[in-house]
């Protein structure tokens, strides 16, 4: 009953590596739902977060903007307008929108442009997940009961049964919000999951998938021994530190049930489609699958997020068109990112998009028409403040600048994406080095905040904000 334009699926996860699906060539993850995207739409092995951290980054997603230009350059936790966001565009042009699960917004409960919100947010009040599994089990029960920390590195199996999993819950009411829909409209959800971000807690079955693989160590550069020992030995929520072996297995393992455990569910979600809407309106579907940033998982002696390298600036990113949608298909090596997917699902659905967002649709970039050379990123000060960063990348070579000491790295990422050398003071590359020393100069001078004068790099303390 709906006009006949696609439905929409933005189907997103939280500290996801971009290298962690079977299609980017990892040796053990199994993706086979994301894989096979290409078959059907578009999959971007170079793809970059904006901000590697999940509040600014949710914005980028929401404005189609970057970073500067959306009001964000790090995890902050502050209200903003949601007249220029997605949702509040596509409820304009006529859909129904929705959004469940995993949130990280601010206020909790705005709608921010959406019809029907239910929350999975980790905080009282505001966790419909959490109110939901209190009536299941009991009121002692906690989804974090097995002691395994929200941002922390411990991995071990989810403690309830399966079905009180948040994976699982979240892919139930999406299909539960589909089926109670204005059937005259067509809908535009936002399924996010919180996972594999950390507590690493799979069920048991995809825990055993990987427990007693043959996982690969960390890769190790040879630029990182100051990030070792910080700890005496590493809280369970360190930043960085050397874990021992045993604990890395884990992580490592929890994580990448946590990842197959999500696939496994988008692929329900995607048979039960069919049977909760009639077939041909659940063929008219776009689908789109991205993160907000990756997880480091002791590469480098590193955890968690917020750093330019790639386990924590790389994700996963890939388009899966509506039936009869006329676009290549396969896999398109352009550098694209989170502000990329608003500007997407507007051109699909034939949504006229503002003229001051950043991002373009990444359909004009499989087509063939003019893209981007290269991705930037940022962060402010987070865990330590000597770690603000600003980054540019186009997934071959790889330019880093820290803006509180001045400190630079260069990565050719085609010897290997690894980030092993650090290629800053190698004779050979001094060119290149220039050449994107300088691309990150013409950016940040436009801005004109106090990063860049036209012709320098230049280093400054204290917070970091547009106009700060």
């Amino acid at each position: 009953m709906s006009d006949g334009r696609p439905n929409v699926i933005l189907f997103t996860t939280d500290q996801h590596r971009g290298d962690y699906v079977g299609i980017a060539g990892h040796p053990l993850v199994e993706t086979p739902n994301f894989d096979a995207w290409a078959n059907e739409g578009a999959y971007f092995p170079n793809a970059y977060t904006e901000i590697p951290s999940t509040t600014g980054q949710r914005r980028v997603l929401h404005m189609g903007k970057g970073s500067y230009h959306c009001g964000a350059i790090g995890y902050l936790g502050t209200e903003w307008d949601e007249k220029q966001s997605i949702a509040y565009l596509m409820a304009q042009a006529g859909y129904h929108c929705i959004n469940v699960g995993w949130r990280n917004l601010n206020p909790r409960r705005k709608l921010y442009g959406y019809h029907n919100v239910i929350c999975h947010d980790l905080s009282p009040g505001n966790d419909d997940y959490m109110d939901w599994l209190k009536q299941q089990v009991g009121p002692e029960a906690f989804e974090r009961g097995h002691g395994s920390d929200a941002n922390g590195w411990i991995g071990r199996p989810w403690h309830l049964e399966e079905r009180l999993h948040p994976t699982v819950w979240t892919v139930d009411v999406a299909l539960d919000q589909i089926a109670k829909r204005d059937p005259t409209k067509p809908f535009f959800i936002w399924v996010s999951h919180l996972r594999p971000h950390s507590p690493y807690d799979p069920p048991q079955y995809y825990w055993d998938m990987y427990m007693n693989s043959d996982i690969p160590e960390p890769p190790i550069g040879d630029w990182c021994e100051e990030y070792r020992n910080i700890e005496l030995r590493p809280s369970r929520t360190a930043w960085a530190g050397e874990l021992t072996p045993e604990q890395t297995r884990r992580c490592r393992a929890g994580y990448m049930g946590c990842i197959t455990h999500i696939d496994y569910e988008m692929g329900r979600l995607e048979e039960m489609l069919g049977r909760t809407i009639d077939r041909e309106a659940a063929a008219n579907t776009l689908w789109v699958f991205t993160s907000d940033h990756g997880d480091m998982m002791g590469d480098h002696y590193l955890h968690r997020k917020t750093y330019a390298y790639e386990g924590s600036a790389r994700i996963p990113f890939a388009v899966r068109y509506p039936k009869g949608f006329d676009a290549p298909t396969g896999i398109f090596e352009h550098p694209v990112g989170n502000q990329d997917v608003a500007p997407t699902i507007l051109d699909v659905c034939g949504v006229d998009r503002p003229d001051d967002m950043t991002g373009k649709s990444v359909i004009r970039a499989v087509r063939g028409e003019n893209w981007r050379e290269f991705m930037h990123g940022e962060h402010s000060p987070c865990y330590h403040p000597d770690n603000a960063v600003q980054y540019v990348t186009d997934g071959k070579e790889k330019y880093i600048w820290f803006p509180r000491t001045g400190r630079e790295q260069f990565f050719d990422l085609t010897e290997t994406r690894d980030e092993l050398h650090d290629k800053i003071n190698d004779a050979d590359a001094q060119e290149r080095i220039a050449v994107w020393r300088q691309r990150l100069i013409d950016l940040l001078s436009e801005r004109g905040d106090g990063f860049a004068d036209g012709e320098k790099l230049l280093t400054r303390e204290g917070s970091y904000g547009p106009g700060v």
